[in-house]
């Protein structure tokens, strides 16, 4: 699981790069997940519910203009769902 969620992770960093019109607001979403993501990788499954949340809620924020990051994103709440987080 690991590896996989490292694989998207980086995918979902390039994505970040490309963003030229996201708000502060989002990229500070984004990087805040993905530091969530880190910390339960490094550490324990206790925060899953809270980082599953905020996935989601990211999904619904960037579906309409970030498509592909959406994709990701979505490829990373199923991972953690099939390793039962």
């Amino acid at each position: 699981m690991n590896e996989k969620l490292e694989t998207l992770l980086e995918q979902v960093r390039e994505e970040l790069q490309k963003m030229d019109k996201a708000d502060a607001e989002s990229l500070q979403l984004l990087q805040s997940l993905e530091r969530d993501i880190q910390t339960l990788l490094e550490k324990s499954e206790a925060q899953a519910p809270t980082i599953i949340d905020q996935i989601q809620a990211a999904i619904e924020r960037f579906e309409a203009d970030y498509p592909a990051l959406t994709d990701l994103l979505s490829k990373i709440s199923a991972v953690l769902s099939n390793a039962g987080i």
